[in-house]
Protein backbone atom coordinates (compact mmCIF):
# COMPACT_ATOMS: atom_id res chain seq x y z
CA UNK A 1 0.00 0.00 0.00
CA UNK A 2 3.13 2.34 1.13
CA UNK A 3 4.59 1.74 -2.47
CA UNK A 4 1.23 2.57 -4.35
CA UNK A 5 0.70 5.65 -2.38
CA UNK A 6 4.32 6.89 -2.78
CA UNK A 7 3.83 5.98 -6.91
CA UNK A 8 0.53 8.07 -6.79
CA UNK A 9 2.59 10.61 -5.33
CA UNK A 10 5.44 10.84 -7.98
CA UNK A 11 3.14 10.65 -10.65
CA UNK A 12 1.05 13.51 -9.61
CA UNK A 13 4.77 15.80 -9.29
CA UNK A 14 5.55 14.26 -13.00
CA UNK A 15 2.34 15.73 -14.47
CA UNK A 16 2.67 18.65 -13.11
CA UNK A 17 6.26 18.66 -14.03
CA UNK A 18 5.35 18.14 -17.91
CA UNK A 19 2.99 21.07 -18.12
CA UNK A 20 5.83 23.02 -16.81
CA UNK A 21 8.15 21.67 -19.44
CA UNK A 22 5.25 22.01 -22.23
CA UNK A 23 4.27 25.54 -21.06
CA UNK A 24 8.69 26.62 -20.99
CA UNK A 25 9.17 25.36 -24.04
CA UNK A 26 6.13 26.79 -26.29
CA UNK A 27 7.36 30.30 -24.59
CA UNK A 28 10.96 29.78 -25.80
CA UNK A 29 10.21 28.49 -29.02
CA UNK A 30 7.80 31.06 -29.71
CA UNK A 31 10.16 33.62 -28.36
CA UNK A 32 13.26 32.35 -30.82
CA UNK A 33 14.01 34.59 -33.62
CA UNK A 34 12.48 34.03 -37.47
CA UNK A 35 8.75 33.58 -38.61
CA UNK A 36 7.78 30.01 -39.86
CA UNK A 37 5.90 31.79 -42.53
CA UNK A 38 9.16 33.50 -43.97
CA UNK A 39 10.95 30.18 -43.78
CA UNK A 40 7.92 28.59 -45.64
CA UNK A 41 8.26 31.25 -48.23
CA UNK A 42 11.78 31.11 -48.79
CA UNK A 43 11.33 27.72 -49.78
CA UNK A 44 8.98 28.06 -52.07
CA UNK A 45 10.42 30.68 -53.97
CA UNK A 46 8.48 33.40 -52.79
CA UNK A 47 5.02 34.22 -51.74
CA UNK A 48 2.43 37.05 -52.07
CA UNK A 49 1.80 39.14 -48.81
CA UNK A 50 -2.03 38.35 -49.12
CA UNK A 51 -0.58 34.47 -49.01
CA UNK A 52 1.55 35.07 -46.22
CA UNK A 53 -1.02 36.73 -44.21
CA UNK A 54 -3.80 33.59 -44.86
CA UNK A 55 -1.21 31.23 -43.53
CA UNK A 56 -0.10 33.04 -40.48
CA UNK A 57 -4.52 33.38 -39.58
CA UNK A 58 -4.50 29.06 -40.82
CA UNK A 59 -1.65 28.71 -38.27
CA UNK A 60 -2.76 31.13 -35.60
CA UNK A 61 0.26 33.02 -35.79
CA UNK A 62 -1.85 36.10 -35.69
CA UNK A 63 -2.96 35.68 -32.35
CA UNK A 64 -1.51 36.66 -29.02
CA UNK A 65 0.95 34.66 -27.75
CA UNK A 66 -1.30 33.52 -24.45
CA UNK A 67 -4.41 32.59 -26.70
CA UNK A 68 -1.54 30.46 -28.68
CA UNK A 69 -0.73 28.58 -25.62
CA UNK A 70 -3.94 28.24 -24.53
CA UNK A 71 -5.36 26.59 -27.96
CA UNK A 72 -1.85 24.56 -27.86
CA UNK A 73 -2.35 23.17 -23.84
CA UNK A 74 -6.24 21.92 -25.03
CA UNK A 75 -5.23 19.87 -28.09
CA UNK A 76 -1.99 18.57 -26.31
CA UNK A 77 -4.51 17.55 -23.33
CA UNK A 78 -6.81 15.87 -25.86
CA UNK A 79 -3.50 14.42 -26.91
CA UNK A 80 -3.36 16.74 -30.88
CA UNK A 81 -0.40 17.85 -31.41
CA UNK A 82 -1.13 19.80 -34.09
CA UNK A 83 0.21 19.33 -38.03
CA UNK A 84 3.84 20.03 -38.98
CA UNK A 85 4.20 23.09 -41.00
CA UNK A 86 6.77 21.90 -43.23
CA UNK A 87 5.73 18.21 -43.69
CA UNK A 88 1.77 18.69 -43.83
CA UNK A 89 1.41 15.67 -41.68
CA UNK A 90 0.26 14.84 -37.56
CA UNK A 91 3.19 15.81 -35.59
CA UNK A 92 1.81 12.74 -33.88
CA UNK A 93 2.59 10.06 -36.87
CA UNK A 94 5.82 11.38 -37.43
CA UNK A 95 6.97 11.36 -34.02
CA UNK A 96 5.72 8.03 -33.68
CA UNK A 97 7.08 6.77 -37.37
CA UNK A 98 10.82 7.80 -35.92
CA UNK A 99 10.33 6.54 -31.90
CA UNK A 100 11.97 3.56 -32.80
CA UNK A 101 14.80 4.13 -34.17
CA UNK A 102 15.45 6.29 -31.89
CA UNK A 103 14.66 4.40 -28.49
CA UNK A 104 16.58 1.74 -30.28
CA UNK A 105 19.59 3.82 -30.06
CA UNK A 106 19.09 5.46 -26.45
CA UNK A 107 18.38 2.34 -25.14
CA UNK A 108 21.21 -0.08 -26.65
CA UNK A 109 23.80 2.75 -25.90
CA UNK A 110 22.65 3.45 -21.96
CA UNK A 111 21.95 -0.50 -21.87
CA UNK A 112 25.85 -0.77 -23.07
CA UNK A 113 27.32 2.10 -21.22
CA UNK A 114 25.63 0.98 -17.85
CA UNK A 115 26.90 -2.53 -17.95
CA UNK A 116 30.24 -2.12 -19.30
CA UNK A 117 31.09 0.78 -17.68
CA UNK A 118 30.05 -0.83 -14.55
CA UNK A 119 31.86 -4.08 -14.84
CA UNK A 120 35.25 -2.05 -15.37
CA UNK A 121 34.46 -0.54 -12.71
CA UNK A 122 33.84 -3.17 -10.47
CA UNK A 123 36.79 -5.18 -11.60
CA UNK A 124 39.26 -2.18 -11.36
CA UNK A 125 38.40 -1.34 -7.85
CA UNK A 126 39.89 -4.74 -6.71
CA UNK A 127 43.00 -3.43 -7.56
CA UNK A 128 42.98 0.21 -7.37
CA UNK A 129 46.72 0.80 -8.29
CA UNK A 130 46.45 -1.62 -11.43
CA UNK A 131 46.72 -1.33 -15.07
CA UNK A 132 42.77 -1.74 -15.20
CA UNK A 133 42.15 0.92 -12.77
CA UNK A 134 44.80 3.28 -14.58
CA UNK A 135 43.20 2.63 -17.75
CA UNK A 136 39.56 3.44 -16.55
CA UNK A 137 41.41 6.74 -15.66
CA UNK A 138 42.41 7.87 -18.86
CA UNK A 139 39.41 6.15 -20.55
CA UNK A 140 37.11 8.72 -18.06
CA UNK A 141 39.41 11.31 -18.97
CA UNK A 142 39.00 10.71 -22.90
CA UNK A 143 35.53 10.20 -22.22
CA UNK A 144 34.38 13.82 -20.73
CA UNK A 145 36.88 15.48 -23.50
CA UNK A 146 36.08 14.09 -26.21
CA UNK A 147 33.03 15.92 -28.00
CA UNK A 148 30.05 13.01 -29.61
CA UNK A 149 29.89 14.45 -33.02
CA UNK A 150 33.75 14.79 -32.93
CA UNK A 151 33.97 10.93 -32.27
CA UNK A 152 31.15 9.94 -34.16
CA UNK A 153 33.59 10.87 -37.06
CA UNK A 154 36.63 9.20 -35.71
CA UNK A 155 34.78 6.30 -35.46
CA UNK A 156 33.49 6.35 -39.40
CA UNK A 157 37.15 7.31 -40.28
CA UNK A 158 38.59 4.33 -38.33
CA UNK A 159 35.59 1.82 -39.20
CA UNK A 160 34.44 2.40 -42.21
CA UNK A 161 37.18 4.46 -44.16
CA UNK A 162 40.39 3.08 -43.11
CA UNK A 163 39.01 -0.44 -42.26
CA UNK A 164 35.56 -0.75 -43.93
CA UNK A 165 34.01 -3.08 -41.80
CA UNK A 166 30.48 -1.53 -40.26
CA UNK A 167 28.35 0.86 -42.67
CA UNK A 168 28.56 4.11 -42.28
CA UNK A 169 24.89 5.96 -42.47
CA UNK A 170 21.52 4.80 -41.81
CA UNK A 171 19.06 2.00 -40.52
CA UNK A 172 19.00 -0.39 -43.23
CA UNK A 173 21.16 -1.37 -46.60
CA UNK A 174 19.46 0.00 -49.46
CA UNK A 175 18.38 -3.31 -50.89
CA UNK A 176 16.73 -4.44 -47.48
CA UNK A 177 13.87 -6.42 -47.81
CA UNK A 178 12.60 -5.13 -44.02
CA UNK A 179 11.55 -8.37 -42.56
CA UNK A 180 13.32 -11.75 -41.39
CA UNK A 181 16.24 -12.29 -39.72
CA UNK A 182 18.59 -11.13 -42.45
CA UNK A 183 16.62 -7.58 -41.77
CA UNK A 184 17.63 -7.87 -38.17
CA UNK A 185 20.76 -8.20 -38.22
CA UNK A 186 21.48 -5.25 -41.37
CA UNK A 187 19.73 -3.36 -38.59
CA UNK A 188 22.03 -4.86 -35.53
CA UNK A 189 25.21 -4.22 -38.16
CA UNK A 190 24.03 -0.75 -39.02
CA UNK A 191 23.10 0.16 -35.30
CA UNK A 192 27.10 -0.66 -34.11
CA UNK A 193 28.88 2.63 -34.40
CA UNK A 194 26.17 5.01 -33.60
CA UNK A 195 25.64 2.91 -30.30
CA UNK A 196 29.52 3.02 -30.26
CA UNK A 197 29.54 6.21 -30.28
CA UNK A 198 26.99 7.35 -28.25
CA UNK A 199 27.64 4.67 -25.80
CA UNK A 200 31.45 5.87 -25.39
CA UNK A 201 31.49 9.01 -23.53
CA UNK A 202 29.22 7.27 -20.90
CA UNK A 203 30.64 4.43 -20.74
CA UNK A 204 33.75 6.21 -19.25
CA UNK A 205 31.67 8.15 -16.74
CA UNK A 206 29.93 4.78 -15.25
CA UNK A 207 33.18 3.12 -15.08
CA UNK A 208 34.55 6.07 -13.02
CA UNK A 209 31.37 6.26 -10.67
CA UNK A 210 31.30 2.57 -10.58
CA UNK A 211 35.00 2.17 -9.30
CA UNK A 212 34.91 5.32 -6.72
CA UNK A 213 31.67 3.80 -5.32
CA UNK A 214 32.96 0.11 -4.87
CA UNK A 215 35.72 1.37 -3.68
CA UNK A 216 33.75 3.64 -0.88
CA UNK A 217 31.89 0.45 0.25
CA UNK A 218 34.74 -1.80 0.38
CA UNK A 219 35.94 0.62 3.15
CA UNK A 220 33.22 -0.12 5.32
CA UNK A 221 32.61 -2.17 8.30
CA UNK A 222 29.42 -4.08 6.90
CA UNK A 223 32.48 -5.35 4.29
CA UNK A 224 35.25 -6.05 6.80
CA UNK A 225 32.78 -7.60 8.95
CA UNK A 226 31.82 -10.39 6.19
CA UNK A 227 35.23 -10.80 5.53
CA UNK A 228 36.21 -11.47 9.16
CA UNK A 229 33.20 -14.36 8.77
CA UNK A 230 35.55 -15.98 6.13
CA UNK A 231 32.96 -15.08 3.01
CA UNK A 232 34.64 -16.14 -0.16
CA UNK A 233 35.90 -12.68 -1.36
CA UNK A 234 33.91 -13.24 -4.98
CA UNK A 235 30.37 -13.18 -2.33
CA UNK A 236 31.67 -10.39 -0.51
CA UNK A 237 32.21 -7.98 -3.79
CA UNK A 238 29.57 -9.22 -5.75
CA UNK A 239 26.88 -9.83 -3.14
CA UNK A 240 27.74 -7.58 -0.26
CA UNK A 241 29.39 -4.68 -2.02
CA UNK A 242 28.36 -4.42 -5.40
CA UNK A 243 24.47 -3.93 -4.13
CA UNK A 244 24.94 -0.89 -1.92
CA UNK A 245 27.59 0.62 -4.91
CA UNK A 246 24.82 0.75 -7.35
CA UNK A 247 22.94 3.55 -5.82
CA UNK A 248 25.14 6.39 -7.20
CA UNK A 249 25.55 4.71 -10.73
CA UNK A 250 21.76 4.00 -10.61
CA UNK A 251 20.98 7.74 -10.10
CA UNK A 252 23.37 8.68 -12.52
CA UNK A 253 21.71 6.80 -14.97
CA UNK A 254 18.53 8.12 -14.36
CA UNK A 255 19.61 11.78 -14.16
CA UNK A 256 21.58 11.19 -17.74
CA UNK A 257 18.74 9.94 -19.82
CA UNK A 258 18.23 13.65 -20.85
CA UNK A 259 21.57 13.97 -22.19
CA UNK A 260 21.89 10.66 -24.01
CA UNK A 261 18.78 11.76 -25.69
CA UNK A 262 20.55 14.94 -26.51
CA UNK A 263 23.21 13.45 -27.83
CA UNK A 264 21.29 11.17 -29.63
CA UNK A 265 20.33 14.23 -32.32
CA UNK A 266 24.60 14.75 -32.84
CA UNK A 267 24.67 11.17 -33.12
CA UNK A 268 21.80 10.56 -36.00
CA UNK A 269 22.61 13.66 -37.92
CA UNK A 270 26.23 12.05 -37.85
CA UNK A 271 24.79 8.74 -38.97
CA UNK A 272 21.81 9.95 -41.02
CA UNK A 273 20.34 7.72 -38.36
CA UNK A 274 15.79 8.21 -39.21
CA UNK A 275 15.00 9.13 -35.13
CA UNK A 276 13.47 11.72 -33.49
CA UNK A 277 17.03 13.98 -33.42
CA UNK A 278 17.23 14.16 -36.72
CA UNK A 279 13.73 14.86 -37.34
CA UNK A 280 14.09 17.71 -33.68
CA UNK A 281 17.33 19.31 -36.31
CA UNK A 282 15.63 19.93 -38.98
CA UNK A 283 12.59 20.66 -37.82
CA UNK A 284 14.62 23.80 -35.75
CA UNK A 285 16.36 24.95 -39.06
CA UNK A 286 12.68 25.30 -40.79
CA UNK A 287 10.80 26.75 -37.86
CA UNK A 288 8.39 23.99 -37.54
CA UNK A 289 6.95 24.92 -34.05
CA UNK A 290 4.33 21.85 -34.17
CA UNK A 291 7.02 19.45 -34.88
CA UNK A 292 9.65 21.13 -32.20
CA UNK A 293 7.33 21.24 -29.55
CA UNK A 294 6.03 17.70 -29.88
CA UNK A 295 9.90 16.41 -29.70
CA UNK A 296 10.36 18.36 -26.66
CA UNK A 297 7.29 17.18 -25.02
CA UNK A 298 8.12 13.81 -25.53
CA UNK A 299 11.74 13.59 -24.72
CA UNK A 300 10.31 15.65 -21.43
CA UNK A 301 8.12 12.49 -20.62
CA UNK A 302 10.94 9.72 -21.55
CA UNK A 303 12.98 11.57 -19.14
CA UNK A 304 10.42 12.08 -16.13
CA UNK A 305 9.12 8.61 -16.56
CA UNK A 306 12.95 7.22 -16.44
CA UNK A 307 13.64 9.42 -13.29
CA UNK A 308 10.23 8.02 -11.66
CA UNK A 309 11.58 4.26 -12.37
CA UNK A 310 15.05 5.53 -10.86
CA UNK A 311 13.37 6.37 -7.99
CA UNK A 312 11.06 3.35 -7.99
CA UNK A 313 14.18 1.09 -8.24
CA UNK A 314 15.80 2.70 -5.28
CA UNK A 315 13.28 0.49 -3.44
CA UNK A 316 14.41 -2.57 -4.97
CA UNK A 317 18.42 -2.39 -4.85
CA UNK A 318 18.07 -0.99 -1.46
CA UNK A 319 16.02 -2.37 0.84
CA UNK A 320 16.49 0.53 3.96
CA UNK A 321 15.35 3.30 1.30
CA UNK A 322 11.44 3.72 2.39
CA UNK A 323 8.75 5.97 1.18
CA UNK A 324 8.12 9.26 3.42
Amino acid sequence: MGTLRYAASRLLQALGLVLAVVVLNFVLVHAAPGDPVETIAGASGGMSPELMAQLRTQYGLDESLPVQLGVYLGKVARGDLGYSYFFNLPVTSMIAERVPATLLLVLSSVLLAFFVGTALGVLSSRKPNGWLSQFITVLSLVGFAAPVFWLGIMLVILLASVFPILPVAGLRAIDSTGGGLKDVLDVAHHLVLPTLTLSLVYLAQYSRLARSSMLDVLGSDFIRTARAKGLADRVVLYKHALRNALLPVVTVLGLQFGNVLAGAILVETVFNWPGLGRLAFESVLRRDYPTILGVLLFSSVVVVVMNQLTDLCYRFIDPRIKAS
